[in-house]
């Protein structure tokens, strides 16, 4: 285990020091606020505002990628699920998600995966789904697990919904054999210790397949624990690049 945490923790130093080599502060001008607080603190308050709209790709997909090396027979990051689906498939898409839009029915994953693959043959649409965050094969399991923030706008679910169905027909166009599990990964709850509110996606998501949160998705990369040891890896590395990251805003006072 030791070396699979020293391992996320050079993930996680390449990942801030080539954030810290390609950051531009934004342009701009907040006199009120970098007078009240220093400009180094207001290059970090930028600098975090900046690392959160991109954490997923830069920070918890090599994470999750290295977390799961020993877990799965293949890991691939930004895969695309194929530029193909069946317009049969397309159909039943649409008919799902009317039906669980108007409320005449509730998320069932198996089901909705049987009702757009049973058909072989006839024609086909090319279309351009979002890349999978996180593609994971072991044995015929396959897993598109689409990466989200903690908190994701309750109105979005719909399209996170149609994206996980549309995952499904696409892959399971050119890999008949595999069985195809598609969800989403939430990295943490932030209304720990209270659970997370899962009521907002209950409409659309069938919560049993469809959703990992916290310590669930980052266990089932890794096995028992493994949310614990990228959290301590997280604190260690914080903690050995205190300096090194106070000196870098430091610059931003001298910087007059």
């Amino acid at each position: 285990m030791q070396n699979l945490k020293n391992n996320i923790k050079n993930r996680l130093f390449q990942a801030l020091r080539n954030k810290f080599e390609n950051y531009k502060p934004e342009t701009s001008s907040m006199p009120f606020h970098t007078r009240l607080l220093g400009k180094d603190r207001m290059a970090l308050y930028s600098f975090i505002q900046s690392l959160n709209t991109n954490f997923g790709t830069s920070i918890f997909e090599p994470v999750a990628e290295e977390l799961a090396k020993a877990h799965f027979d293949k890991i691939e990051r930004q895969k695309s699920a194929g530029e193909y689906i069946r317009k049969h498939a397309q159909i039943q898409i649409q008919e799902i998600m009317d039906s669980l839009e108007s409320g005449n029915s509730k998320p069932n994953k198996t089901m909705e995966i049987a009702r757009i693959l049973n058909l072989q043959g006839g024609e086909l649409s090319k279309v351009k789904p979002t890349k999978v965050d996180l593609f994971l094969q072991k044995n015929n399991d396959v897993y598109l697990i689409d990466i989200k923030t903690a908190k994701p706008n309750k109105g979005g679910f719909k399209e996170f919904k149609r994206t996980l169905l549309t995952w499904v027909g696409c892959f399971g166009l050119n890999n008949p054999n595999a069985k195809i599990n598609s969800l989403i990964a939430i990295p943490y709850n932030p209304y720990e210790p209270k659970p997370y509110e899962r009521w907002t996606m209950a409409g659309m998501l069938d919560l049993d397949f469809e959703l990992k949160v916290a310590e669930e998705f980052w266990d089932f990369l890794g096995g028992t624990g493994s949310y614990e040891l990228i959290l301590s890896a997280f604190e260690e590395v914080g903690q050995e690049m205190r300096e090194e990251i106070d000196e870098y805003f430091e610059r931003f006072n001298r910087n007059e």
